[in-house]
């Protein structure tokens, strides 16, 4: 069995599966490209982000893009040259004699003896095999917005910072978004209970809104379905948010779409404490981890100059 057969022990790398590659150039290896144009234009409109390659850059997108000759059952159906990476939506149409990173491993060499180089990108590759229920268009969109996204850090990093030390009550954790949120000091944090009743509840949500409208900051992991609907609404009017996270944000993480837009607003700040590290994006809450969240929301929105 081949190493790159183990890469997730449940799944045949060499059946037809289509998957989400991801390749980083090597750390001595010149930017593929930078990124041209104005992150506030709407993709799809003239002037909005785009990577103008370099040689590198251009060698990689062409060479990517007829992956079929170095397989012909694997189909190219979306990809994108950034600066230091490249993404592909790769389709194994068949059942191939040799695992998957075997013509990972071909492509990589084709592109060094292209560029006359060695090691253009760095060792290996992460994949994600799609599901049967993933949408393709999310994913289109995902690699599409990718320069877009990148604009928009390089324009605003003020709104995209990662902090690793932040002390909130002698509780170390991890943060991601517009810090300066923190310093507001009108903060409240929303936190729905079972036993409130029906006036509670209006009264409430009539303050949390107004608070949202008025530029105050919303605390709360936003678990239970009449949190996310506060959520929802507050959005709608502009509103601000610190979101409790139930895992800490990793290096290479990426916010999703929803968050990342509101984070390109400055109006987005993620925390999670740092004793969470280990937990993943799927992993359950338990009534505990709710309860452990939302005594630090408390602690957030009570603290008025927080920084």
């Amino acid at each position: 069995m081949g190493k790159q057969d183990k890469r997730a022990y449940w799944h045949n790398y060499r059946s037809r599966a289509i998957y989400m590659v991801t390749m980083t150039k090597s750390h001595g290896t010149p930017l593929f490209g930078k990124i041209a144009d104005d992150c506030r234009i709407p993709q799809g409109q003239q002037g909005h982000p785009y990577v103008k390659w370099s040689e590198i850059g251009s060698i990689v997108a062409d060479t990517i893009f007829n992956i079929h000759k170095i397989c012909d059952k694997i189909k190219l159906l979306q990809y994108i040259v950034m600066p230091d990476h490249l993404h592909a939506l790769l389709f194994v149409t068949q059942p191939t004699a040799d695992p998957f990173g075997y013509y990972m491993a071909r492509f990589k060499n084709e592109v060094n003896n292209r560029c006359g180089a060695t090691g253009i990108f760095e060792k290996g590759f992460n994949d994600q095999i799609l599901k049967p229920n993933r949408k393709l268009d999310d994913i289109y969109q995902y690699i599409k917005q990718n320069p877009y996204r990148l604009a928009v850090r390089q324009q605003h990093p003020e709104f995209f910072q990662r902090i690793r030390n932040l002390s909130i009550n002698g509780r170390m954790c991890h943060a991601y978004g517009n810090p300066f949120l923190l310093r507001n000091p009108f903060k409240e944090q929303v936190v729905v209970h079972r036993a409130d009743n029906t006036d509670t509840r209006r009264m409430n949500h009539d303050q949390w809104i107004h608070t949202a409208a008025n530029g105050g900051i919303l605390v709360s992991p936003f678990i239970s379905e009449a949190e996310k609907a506060i959520r929802d609404e507050a959005e709608l009017v502009g509103g601000r948010f610190i979101l409790l996270h139930d895992h800490p944000f990793e290096a290479k993480e990426k916010p999703s779409r929803r968050e990342f837009n509101l984070c390109a607003e400055g109006r987005m700040l993620m925390i999670a404490p740092a004793d969470y590290s280990g937990r993943t994006r799927d992993q359950r809450l338990s009534r505990r981890d709710c309860l452990d969240l939302n005594a630090l929301a408390a602690a957030i929105a009570t603290n008025p100059q927080l920084k």
